[in-house]
């Protein structure tokens, strides 16, 4: 799941930082948390990818000041409150870390973009769109997800070669990863450093390719997915699946899964925060004389109680029918709106009945029409 810390937090800053301490700080944290110095602590990677997160925002005036607006709700999907950034999605952490460091590590850290010097590459992180119904968004639901990305190739198990000889130096680079190009300009020859283009900047080339994948070690087709659906997600909600992202190239670490929820219009409930609300049609004999009320909730059909005179508009509170809480735990209400029918149709005797039952109960039991009456008598000239 995305990072739902303060960004401010995370990076170890004061809101009212610069730029300049705002990226210092995330020097100093990327370089602790980077994974290739910590291969084997996945909390590390997960930090890692926090730090991206949360300098990616706090680096950007505009993204800067709609999280100090709205939070992390400015990054769910939709936006909010019409300043938001539309899809939340974020960049490649090891491509903040690269622009950052502007490539100052890139032998160090086995290159840019998580590239090592084998030639082993992170593959990208990816992202998927999922429409669930309200009662999945409940209760939980485990989902299977067919989309198309690079899978570890079979054949050469991941490692981009056909027999066991396996990454090589490059000869054109000679394992340095950069060639040297000369430019002429009106000054003279100018001599730059490219990376290079047989190895793509690892230093290594696989000599005898796998003919499945070429040599990248991943293949793409269409895989299917499962992932597991928590009780109590929301409208934008932002799932992460570890490691079920693009495979990575010649046996390098997988990218993620983002999974961003969209909920699907209800017939009967709408759904605000944890708390569910619905209206009800209540006959007008019922409203006015009292009675038992059959309303729907997650769990099934509900009684309530319709005290005698009861006005249209009314709501009843079901404690801890609503939605759980997917921090706490703790379970929102169900509230019923009653909306009092008024009867349509009438037969000519009915119609008699009702007029001579209206003109026998007087102002006296009308309230709400002699209260507003008081209020706008000068409006009438009464």
């Amino acid at each position: 799941m995305a990072s739902t810390r303060d960004y401010y937090e995370v990076l170890g800053v004061s809101k009212d930082a610069g730029a300049g301490e705002i990226k210092k700080s995330y020097r100093k944290l990327a370089m602790k948390f980077h994974p290739d110095q910590n291969p084997d602590d996945p909390e590390a990677e997960d930090r890692f990818k926090e730090l991206g997160e949360a300098y990616e925002v706090l680096s950007d005036e505009d993204k800067k000041a709609a999280y100090d607006r709205y939070g992390h709700a400015a990054f769910k999907a939709g936006g909010a409150g019409g300043g938001g950034f539309r899809g939340g999605g974020f960049n490649d952490p090891m491509d903040i870390f690269s622009q950052v460091f502007d490539g100052a590590f890139g032998d160090f850290f086995g290159g840019g973009r998580g590239q090592t010097r084998d030639g082993r590459k992170r593959g990208s992180d990816l992202r998927y769109n999922l429409e669930i119904s309200l009662e999945e968004s409940a209760k939980g639901v485990s989902k299977a997800l067919e989309l198309e990305k690079f899978v570890r190739c079979k054949p050469c198990k991941g490692s981009g070669s056909k027999g066991s000889g396996g990454a090589q130096t490059c000869t054109t680079c000679q394992g340095v990863g950069v060639v040297e190009q000369r430019m002429e300009g009106f000054g003279g020859i100018f001599r730059k450093q490219v990376v290079c283009p047989d190895c793509d900047g690892s230093g290594q080339v696989i000599s005898d390719p796998c003919p499945e994948c070429v040599g990248q070690g991943r293949v793409e087709k269409v895989d299917r997915t499962q992932i597991e659906i928590p009780a109590g997600v929301d409208h934008g909600t932002r799932l992460r699946s570890s490691g079920n992202g693009d495979a990575g190239v010649r046996g390098g670490p997988a990218g993620d899964l983002h999974i961003v929820l969209k909920l699907k219009r209800h017939d009967v409930f709408e759904r605000r925060g944890e708390d569910l609300f619905c209206e009800v049609p209540v006959s007008f004999g019922t409203a006015a004389l009292g009675g038992e009320l059959d309303v729907p909730t997650l769990e099934g059909a509900a009684s309530i109680k319709i005290p005698t005179g009861t006005q249209g508009g009314t709501i009843f509170r079901l404690r801890n029918r609503g939605i759980k809480d997917i921090s706490s735990g703790r379970k929102g209400d169900l509230n019923v709106e009653v909306r009092v029918e008024v009867p349509t149709r009438l037969s000519g005797e009915q119609k008699e009945k009702l007029a001579s039952f209206t003109e026998s109960i007087g102002e006296e039991n009308s309230p709400m029409h002699e209260s507003f009456l008081e209020k706008a008598k000068k409006f009438f000239n009464l």
